[in-house]
């Protein structure tokens, strides 16, 4: 076989980064807009848990398909398809959706393009960058996706305010477009290596699952995606509800600012926190970080009997704490991935992590009706059950004790 052309680092991470920004502008303007679907649409807690977690559930079922294929097939192929369909599903809800079945069903279509884009993604610029340089890349990637992410609940809810919900979720149907024809044109097509005869069948993960460092890693993502989605899908109905509770007037940035505030902050956090786990040990860093987050998780929807400004803060020190060790887990998977199964490590990566990013908004709405609708009480107990769900990622992390990686200071 040819040996492949190589391509500049920067190049590669730039292109995929610029993309992905573009592709995941639009990515929670549905959440940002989830009080207004609420009021217009007349939805209870759990179907708007439903709306926001039907992208997960489509997600979590076609992610093992479409990222184990990456194995085999050109991840810029796959990633092509899928941002058309994002395009598709944003512009579908933007001019048909008229209640909660069709916004369930261009939610549906919108996990699709979601599972085609964020890791194939990230397989297409790991598969150019190898060695010290990819897990910057790997946290890379995951601040330009999460940049994107924060600016979406803004621009959204700007665009809303404007002018109407319908074009702040059109605008991230036209950039997905964009995102399709800048990865067309400017990133390299790669041809993958052959599966050799030892290699696993496409979707048989046994050989993945043996991996425990890997497995390690992607449990914990599990419950981290399980605690950050929940939080994004309801942050700024959360706010608007302490808003309402102090009054309706505040000193501070509106509900949908601070979801934008926090998530930047987070990306900081995601960058900075792989920087730090390379520095005082990978396992040591995680676990640190998830005991920080369970604390607040459990006090933090009490506060907003207490002030808005409160609950706003803390929302913001939630959100630095949940992204803090998003990108230590991830390339905590890449990195533990053998020769040949990185794609098919990813895919298990993915499923379990957007597993738990289904569950996680759908329960928050459940135990919000369950308690009898939105008081304080009821989001107290809907944002401790976190603090719970994420004592087993940190019951993974002690038990399977997984590996520090290349360039990573051992703690083992």
């Amino acid at each position: 076989m040819p040996e492949q052309k190589t391509y500049s680092a920067r190049r590669i991470i730039t292109i995929v980064c610029v993309s992905q920004v573009l592709a995941q502008i639009g990515a929670f303007a549905v959440p940002a807009l989830l009080p207004t679907f609420i009021d217009t649409w007349t939805l209870s807690g759990t179907e708007a848990g439903w709306i926001i977690g039907a992208f997960y559930a489509s997600y979590t079922l076609t992610v093992p398909v479409l990222v184990s294929l990456t194995d085999r097939i050109d991840p810029k192929r796959i990633y092509l398809g899928a941002v058309a369909v994002t395009a598709l599903a944003a512009l579908g809800y933007a001019t048909l959706a008229d209640g909660f079945w069709s916004a369930v069903a261009f939610r549906l279509l919108a996990g699709i393009g979601w599972a085609g884009t964020y890791m194939p993604g990230l397989k297409a610029l790991s598969d150019f960058v190898e060695g010290p340089q990819q897990s910057r890349g790997v946290a890379l990637h995951a601040a330009s996706v999460g940049v994107s992410g924060a600016a979406s609940f803004i621009v959204a809810s700007t665009i809303a305010s404007w002018f109407e919900w319908r074009w702040g979720l059109a605008f991230g149907g036209m950039c997905a477009i964009l995102s399709f024809l800048l990865m067309a044109t400017m990133l390299p097509s790669r041809r993958p290596q052959p599966p050799s005869d030892k290699q696993a069948a496409l979707l048989d993960f046994r050989p993945v699952l043996k991996n425990r460092s890997a497995l390690a890693y992607s449990l914990g993502y599990c419950f981290h995606t399980w605690e950050m989605n929940a939080l994004r899908a309801w942050v700024v109905t959360f706010l608007t509800f302490a808003l309402a509770q102090s009054g309706g007037e505040t000193s501070l940035l509106a509900p949908a600012a601070i979801a934008t505030v926090l998530s930047l902050a987070g990306v900081w956090a995601s960058v900075s926190g792989n920087e730090i786990a390379r520095k005082i040990g990978r396992r040591r860093y995680i676990i640190c970080v998830m005991l920080a987050s369970m604390a607040v998780a459990a006090v933090i929807g009490f506060t907003s009997a207490i002030s808005y400004e409160l609950a706003a803060g803390l929302c913001i020190i939630y959100g630095i704490l949940i992204w803090a060790d998003s990108s230590s887990l991830t390339a905590g998977t890449v990195g533990s991935a053998l020769p040949g199964q990185r794609g098919a490590t990813m895919a298990v990566h993915s499923t379990l992590g957007y597993s738990g990013g289904f569950v996680g908004p759908l329960l928050m709405g459940f135990i919000l009706d369950l308690a009898g609708g939105e008081s304080a009480f009821a989001w107290g107990i809907a944002f401790a059950h976190i603090a719970v769900v994420m004592g087993l990622g940190l019951l993974a992390m002690i038990i399977l004790r997984p590996k520090d990686l290349s360039g990573d200071r051992s703690t083992t």
